[in-house]
């Protein structure tokens, strides 16, 4: 199976985008090339500027602080297991105590940094980080990889607070799902959403299926059109039925 997530709100959106980018800054990051650390380079860069939505902070620490409020009103249930719920309560006031610490714009510090912004200014021209036209930056680059790495890191780190409190909210939403088995005929799929609320929707597609599922959502209704995989072609819509898992991810 291939698992397709869809974000249903911008707020989820620009957390998923987050994930995506850590993950790739810590692939890059634990390689020890200097290509490697330029592609983890150019990713931090990426990273600061999803991170610096003005509006981000104070929604991870909202949000962290109404998951702590219902997960504690869970102590004494007998479906609960206690060291499990202390251990994402833990979680919880970890992250929300690091965001607090970090004051100002989030990434101010990097912003502060006259080389590293020559070099994301240059890195969004087309070939803009060539020797002759960064020699400095070209030079960090023969330097030893673990120096380097531990420049990487210590650049990256004002920015760990944010991923560490996204990462704990898409961990509730994922682990709070329903799941169902549809079939799209000639590839078409609509339901009426009926009040359903989710942040995220997960489709899964059997491996050797040729198409790729397009989404529309809002409260009222969810639209699914299946579009054969032709990496030449224009665009079709498949004509043929599909089936295919269908799951709502949802904060508790």
């Amino acid at each position: 199976m291939i698992d397709y997530e869809f974000p249903l709100n911008e707020k989820v959106r620009t957390m998923l985008r987050l994930e995506g980018l850590f993950a790739r800054m810590a692939h890059f990051t634990g390689h020890d090339q200097c290509m490697d650390h330029h592609a983890a380079l150019l990713t931090l860069f990426e990273i600061l500027e999803v991170a610096s939505r003005a509006d981000l902070k104070s929604e991870l620490l909202q949000e962290l602080e109404r998951q702590k409020r219902a997960l504690s009103g869970l102590h004494n249930n007998p479906d609960i297991i206690e060291d499990a719920l202390e251990a994402v309560l833990a979680d919880i006031d970890r992250a929300s105590a690091d965001l607090h610490s970090t004051t100002g714009k989030t990434g101010q510090r990097l912003r502060e940094n006259e080389w590293l912004m020559g070099i994301k200014q240059r890195a969004n021209m087309p070939g803009g980080t060539c020797e002759f036209d960064l020699p400095s930056y070209h030079y960090w680059q023969q330097q030893d990889a673990g120096l380097r790495r531990e420049n990487l890191r210590a650049w990256l780190a004002p920015l760990i607070p944010i991923h560490a409190g996204a990462k704990i909210i898409l961990r509730l939403i994922r682990e709070n799902c329903k799941g169902f088995h549809f079939t799209a005929h000639r590839g078409t799929f609509q339901q009426m959403q009926g009040g359903r609320v989710a942040q995220i929707l997960r489709i899964g597609l059997a491996n050797e299926l040729a198409c790729t599922p397009e989404v529309s959502a809002n409260k009222y209704a969810l639209n699914i059109r299946f579009i054969v995989t032709d990496y030449a072609a224009k665009s079709t819509q498949v004509e043929q039925d599909v089936p295919f898992d269908l799951t709502f991810c949802s904060l508790p």
